[in-house]
């Protein structure tokens, strides 16, 4: 399962604290919590404590792990600290401020109030953070050559390949990338690839470096050719033309008084890109529009009997409801307005009761948005008594709904939005190529589609649709341009915490959020200050 997990870097700054110290100023400090459920918190982290100060900004920041496929809920609290322990039981509180990590990435400044409890400000004090990503973006890419390298091979050519390395702090080589091997061939060219910088050479540019190139023998160990070291800035300078560097065997320089070299690796471009991440994008101003599809034919049983997966229990939920607010949940800090279009499929819907499979679930076409994900729950309360369940099991239209909105989002040519439907069914699907050549179409647009199935039914086409075992094509033959369907069966889940479906069914949208905005060589809206190219 893919996990987006990146570290995020928090600036605090304080105004207007209250003061609580006779003679002198609050010395304040700032403390990060996070919840772990049931009103309880562990402390993450800490800033240093600033004397005589109601306005501080923090030079310490906190830092802490980021999953986007979980709502992680903070607690901002800040003390007067009058003595040297590090319990914060003996010291003045000077208020506090909860949220979730999401909305502070999504806002990448937020400033509010901060209060001594729910509803009790804590006079005109404000916290002010600010969030980054600390991660060196940026990749190199490199497009290399050899020419006349040495014959290992009795019969027939060498097989070479290369090996990078950098030194480690313990001043070992330390393997970064392996290229392919090319067969029988003594003046290779191989094919062009990227690494991290970080992975490549730590991010120094000065750092020395090691490269060897092997002849790949299936039956022995690799037969080293030569190598040399350099720098990753030597390197780059094939950006006008390309650089030469011999390869050394040190056996044969040492055994060969005439000896120049066992070939020369040529470097035809070397190239540093910036490779930009979910945080960049969502900070950067995109814009997470998520939409719900909920699947209201006959299969899912008579929503009046306790069998039926429709039916809500005494405490007034059914998986569907479930689903809707783990996904939601998350999602919905990444919506500015909060305004979330709900459609339901599959049922026949007042008045001329003709089947539909894209009707608003609040029975106003021009405006199918509800406010926020309570807004979806009450929609789909009020709906259910007056749709009659029908069929067949058609998926193709919501997602080439849609797919028309992404479509012209994808005109502007900027990466301001994507979009995220959320199908919930029972899984018998009617029109699986229909469906199957939405989604290759939809492959090429700024969206994702994430499904989930209730009840015990058989899954096997909903598997299909995700690709994992293979890639989905459409019924032309046309491969998809990116994975962009994550499938989840609810029951799988069903004795986790609700924490586990959200991180299952939302593990893979940031990777497939910066798939797309790469595949065509989208920056975000606002550039990063220091990952400006």
């Amino acid at each position: 399962m893919a996990q987006c997990v990146t570290k995020v870097e928090l600036s605090i700054s304080c105004e207007n604290l209250l003061d609580k110290d006779v003679g002198s100023k609050s010395d304040p400090l700032c403390v990060l919590l996070q919840s772990t459920g049931n009103d309880k918190w562990v402390e993450l982290d800490r800033t240093e404590r600033v004397k005589n100060d109601e306005n501080p900004n923090f030079s310490k920041k906190l830092r802490i792990d980021y999953y986007f496929e979980q709502v992680q809920k903070l607690k901002f609290g800040v003390y007067d600290i009058d003595n040297k322990s590090v319990d914060l039981n003996d010291d003045d509180y000077l208020g506090g401020f909860e949220c979730t990590l999401g909305q502070i990435v999504s806002s990448k400044k937020l400033t509010r109030p901060l209060e001594l409890k729910k509803g009790k400000p804590a006079g005109k004090g404000m916290i002010t953070i600010i969030a980054d990503e600390i991660k060196d973006n940026r990749c190199i890419t490199l497009d290399i050559e050899a020419k006349n390298l040495d014959n290992k091979d009795f019969l027939g050519k060498s097989d070479p390949f290369l090996e990078f390395f950098k030194q480690g702090e313990d001043g070992k080589w330390q393997l970064t990338y392996r290229t392919e091997v090319v067969k029988n061939n003594l003046n290779p060219c191989w094919r062009k690839f990227s690494v991290p910088l970080q992975t490549f050479c730590d991010s120094d540019l000065s750092k020395q470096i090691k490269v060897s190139c092997s002849d790949k023998d299936e039956d022995t160990s690799s037969d080293l050719i030569g190598e040399f070291t350099c720098t990753t800035a030597q390197l780059l300078e094939s950006k006008d033309q390309a650089v030469e560097f011999d390869c050394i065997n040190p056996e044969k320089k040492q055994k060969k008084k005439n000896y120049k070299n066992s070939g020369v690796v040529r470097v035809k471009s070397c190239k540093i890109n910036v490779e930009y991440s979910f945080l960049d994008y969502i900070m950067g101003g995109c814009q997470l529009n998520f939409t719900v599809g909920i699947d209201f034919t006959g299969s899912n049983g008579d929503p009046r009997s306790p069998d039926s997966l429709h039916y809500l229990s005494p405490n007034g939920q059914n998986e569907y409801l479930i689903a809707i607010w783990t996904v939601g949940n998350i999602i919905q800090d990444y919506d500015t307005d909060k305004l979330f279009p709900a459609f339901g499929f599959g049922a026949q819907v007042p008045p001329k009761w003709q089947v539909s499979h894209e009707f608003a679930i609040n029975f106003n076409p021009s405006n199918p948005y509800c406010q926020g994900i309570t807004g979806i729950v009450e929609a789909y309360r009020q709906c259910l008594p007056q749709v009659k369940l029908y069929g067949p099991t058609n998926f193709s239209p919501i997602i080439n709904h849609v797919a028309r909105f992404a479509a012209g989002a994808a005109q502007q040519k900027t990466a301001s939005q994507y979009f995220v439907l959320l199908i919930i069914t029972d899984g018998e699907i009617t029109d699986l190529d229909q469906t199957r050549n939405a989604i290759v179409n939809a492959s090429k647009l700024p969206m994702s589609v994430i499904i989930i199935g209730v009840g015990s039914a058989d899954f096997k086409a909903m598997e299909f649709l995700d690709g994992d075992n293979g890639v989905l094509k459409s019924m032309s033959g046309e491969p998809v341009a990116r994975d962009i369907v994550q499938f989840v069966a609810f029951r799988q889940f069903q004795k986790e915490p609700k924490e586990a479906l959200s991180q299952a069914v939302l593990a893979e949208i940031p990777n497939q959020v910066v798939s797309y905005f790469k595949l065509l060589g989208l920056p975000p809206v606002k550039l990063p200050e220091k990952k400006q190219p």
